[in-house]
């Protein structure tokens, strides 16, 4: 491994110790961090190889997928579309997409909707891969499907349709698809190298993810083989029955296929930078350069908890605001008032209000971990530590 590369503001130099232990005691390959406070980039750092095979170096402008982080961004999203008077979280989707209002569905509120309480975590129409990446055929099944359980009765973690039900709704109200929207409206104005639909221009930036190793302790991992079996809801939710696979698993994993990067994945396939992930997070709650994301108000609704307990998916704790999780077991951030999203394997991005931070941790060496990666914890751990 080369040395840590990048910056850090005068007393945040612990970032930089955490973040060179995670190479030493948590077997990081490569990695990106970053921290706005108030607005400033504080911490920016990065180191490792971007490609086991190759031995590439990671460089300042390495890009890597972050899988559910991407949630939090179109979250963000839909938050600009509330803060423009254009949704409001507790009327029903179906003002917005009529087609969506069947099958028992016709009462779902927005706000039901990205608290994964809608009950659609898994998409019963067998679709192939190709027809998955071409979007439409995704956005069809689900509108004309039952839900699994009585919507506003109970959460599950919609893994991969959540970003399908989110990017909709986003394209009926604003005409632009959750990606450009994103693109025009979010990474432009603040300069962030974030995409949900990867220009083919920006490919060969990509660092290549490389699977999970399985738990040691055998206990967890007999409960992981019982909770991720073939069959299960979760296991149906995280590889749509199959077609991509399950996150971290396998070495050909389908998330590394350009194919699946260019397309628009909301839940899922987000490709961004370190640096760019603290900046959009850190211009929800205050301004960065100049661009400031979220009003308050709006914030203040996203990150209203409005669930909290046992997750039909998961099977475990979970606890969301409106597209947004919300500090806790599964997702460890600041505290009670910070509001992100991790991603499978280890990335995280979140704010936190109260300390003005903006927080995006992105790596290529997926973990095993069902919650609270060792790596994040430490990260925010040291922030803390120096604000």
């Amino acid at each position: 491994m080369t040395g840590i590369e990048g910056t850090v503001q005068p007393g945040f130099e612990k970032v930089r110790d955490a973040f060179a232990a995670n190479f030493a005691d948590h077997d990081e390959l490569g990695a990106a961090f970053a921290c706005h406070v108030g607005g400033e980039l504080v911490v920016d750092l990065w180191s490792g190889v971007a490609d086991r095979r190759t031995g590439a170096q990671w460089t300042a402008d390495t890009l890597q997928l972050v899988f559910s982080t991407s949630k939090g961004l179109a979250a963000i999203c839909v938050g600009m579309l509330v803060d423009r008077g254009l949704l409001d979280l507790e009327q029903p989707v179906s003002d917005h997409w009529p087609e969506f209002g069947q099958a028992g569905k016709e009462a779902v509120t927005v706000g039901e909707m990205m608290s994964h309480q809608v009950g659609i975590p898994v998409v019963d129409a067998q679709l192939t891969l190709e027809e998955i990446l071409a979007v439409e055929p995704v956005v069809g099944a689900l509108a004309a499907q039952t839900p699994v359980w009585e919507p506003g009765t109970a959460h599950g973690y919609h893994a991969l349709t959540y970003g399908w039900l989110v990017g909709e709704l986003v394209r009926r109200i604003d005409g632009r698809g959750v990606g450009t929207f994103l693109a025009e409206e979010v990474a432009g104005p603040l300069g962030a190298q974030t995409w949900i639909g990867l220009p083919e221009s920006e490919q060969a930036r990509v660092s290549r993810l490389e699977p999970a190793p399985p738990p040691e302790d055998p206990e967890l991992l007999a409960i992981m083989r019982e909770l991720l079996g073939p069959g299960t809801l979760a296991n149906r939710a995280l590889s749509m029955d199959g077609a991509f696979g399950m996150p971290g698993v396998g070495d050909e994993m389908a998330w590394n296929r350009p194919d699946v990067h260019r397309s628009e994945i909301p839940a899922a396939n987000a490709i961004t930078t370190a640096r760019s992930l603290s900046a959009i997070y850190g211009a929800t709650v205050a301004q960065v350069d100049g661009v400031r994301l979220l009003s308050d108000e709006v914030v203040d609704a996203m990150r209203a908890e409005r669930v909290d307990g046992p997750d039909r998916v998961l099977a475990v704790r979970s606890r969301f605001g409106a597209g947004f999780m919300l500090h806790g077991e599964l997702a460890p951030m600041m505290g009670d008032g910070s509001f992100g999203h991790p991603g499978a394997g280890g990335s995280l991005g979140y704010a936190d209000p109260e300390t003005g931070v903006g927080y995006g941790y992105v790596m290529n060496q997926m973990g095993s971990g069902l919650a609270g990666d060792p790596r994040t914890i430490r990260l925010t751990e040291a922030v803390r530590a120096c604000l």
